[in-house]
């Protein structure tokens, strides 16, 4: 199918829909606060999350950060490549590094998501 529009949350993850799979991963943004990362934690394939729940780790040498979902919905698939080499993170975070895909539960969840424009405005007006 063909990749929608990026979607952002105000915990600054992106995600893609892709038919009934979202592919979710942190913002540039994000990695610009975070510096060097050295260490990925993803979810587990076929865990199920909640929107906002807590599901992976990401540090940098400045600090641990916890990753959220910003929807409901099934891990299908986590990115091994950046766990063997989180500083793909920094190189390419909304791109090739992304962090798990996932099945949708309820496409209702990406309502509350903003464009990029709206995220951009929203990490202006609200710095860290």
């Amino acid at each position: 199918g063909r990749m929608s529009e990026k979607k952002f949350s105000k915990k600054h993850e992106w995600l893609i829909v892709d038919g009934e799979i979202a592919t979710i991963g942190i913002t540039k943004y994000a990695t610009e606060m975070l510096g060097d990362i050295v260490f990925v934690e993803l979810p587990e394939k076929g865990k199920n999350v909640e929107k906002d729940g807590q599901v992976g780790v990401v540090e940098s040498t400045k600090a641990a950060s916890d990753i959220y979902t910003p929807i409901s919905g099934e891990i299908t698939e986590g990115n091994q490549s950046i766990v063997d080499n989180p500083s793909e993170v920094n190189k390419d975070p909304e791109g090739g590094a992304w962090f798990f895909k996932m099945k949708i539960k309820n496409k209702s969840d990406l309502d509350s998501l903003m464009s990029k424009a709206d995220y951009d405005k929203f990490v202006t007006e609200n710095p860290n």
